[in-house]
């Protein structure tokens, strides 16, 4: 038996266009606002959806290995009653075995939803290191007025129960965008 096989060219392109971009200038934006952090009570902002099973005892709020969902409002002061202007939604991870150095890996788009940057959000992937009283972490991303964003957000912890794991963050924020 003979078969035949018929090989056709095949010619693929692709379409590129590389355009300047119109303003070159680089903006900065500083924000402040506080991220409540609740875990109690009957409308919490963040619950506990995985726990490590884990052979030794550790009596911490979120023992290492420890997920956490969070639909944290943000808000224009440390009041609870205080305005919100929008949210951080997200994951974080308790990532320190040492539970005297409580640390966590935050996953987390922090979204406006009202004023000038309503609609607009930037995305912080980065270690949080709970225990310091002045800690950083990295802005890696955003949308709207904050595309293409980077930046740092300075945190303070205004206000910590270590029975329930509730928080109130003070957040000073540095984007650099177009």
């Amino acid at each position: 038996m003979i078969s035949c096989i018929a090989i056709a060219p095949v010619y693929a392109e692709y379409y590129s266009k590389t355009v300047t971009p119109r303003s070159k200038v680089e903006k900065v934006t500083h924000l402040h606002f506080f991220l409540h952090d609740i875990l109690g009570g009957e409308n919490p902002g963040a619950v506990v959806v995985a726990r490590a099973n884990l052979t030794k005892k550790d009596d911490s709020v979120l023992p290492f290995g420890t997920l956490v969902a969070m639909d944290d409002p943000l808000r224009v002061g440390p009041e609870p009653t205080s305005k919100i202007i929008g949210n951080a939604q997200g994951l974080y991870l308790s990532s320190s075995q040492d539970a005297s150095k409580f640390t966590i890996v935050l996953y987390a788009d922090f979204a406006f939803t009202s004023g000038k940057f309503n609609g607009s959000s930037f995305s912080v992937f980065s270690r949080n290191p709970v225990t310091e009283a002045d800690r950083e972490v990295a802005i890696v991303g955003g949308r709207g007025k904050f595309r293409m964003a980077r930046g740092f957000a300075k945190i303070k912890t205004s206000y910590f129960n270590a029975t329930t794991g509730d928080a109130i963050l003070d957040y000073n924020v540095t984007l650099y965008h177009y």
